[in-house]
């Protein structure tokens, strides 16, 4: 198991950059933060959630939803425990909570997006024009 706290989110404006961070700590002997894929999601009021970005267990791959590619950049730091999300050229429709995940995997690809097990409780970024 691993429990995750998001930080970094708040309100900026249009064009604005943010970075989230996203906290995993090690609740149980014998698993490491390397045995977990790592993604963002987000979810906007009376919308789905929504993929933003993944990366997998020793971050050799990273993938991205349409919406954000080419603007965010998802990235872990092992010493730390921690994944963070880059978020450059903001716009009002990346107005969402978003949330951490993790699954814990012995894959080295991404995880598939409905695979994630963990959840963080999310932090919200708004964003105005």
């Amino acid at each position: 198991q691993v429990q995750l706290v998001e930080s970094g989110g708040g309100l900026v404006q249009a064009g604005d950059s943010l970075r989230l961070s996203c906290q995993a700590s090690r609740r149980t002997v014998g698993s490491t933060f390397s045995d977990y894929a790592m993604g963002w999601f987000r979810q906007a009021p009376g919308k789905d959630r929504e993929f933003v970005a993944g990366i997998s267990r020793y971050g050799g791959s990273t993938g991205y939803g349409d919406s954000v590619k080419g603007r965010f950049a998802i990235s872990r730091d092992y010493n730390n425990r921690m994944v963070h999300l880059e978020m450059n050229g903001l716009q009002p429709e990346d107005t969402a909570v978003y949330y951490c995940a993790a699954e814990r995997t012995q894959s080295t690809a991404l995880v598939p997006t409905a695979n994630y097990d963990y959840w963080g409780q999310g932090t919200q970024v708004t964003v105005s024009s």
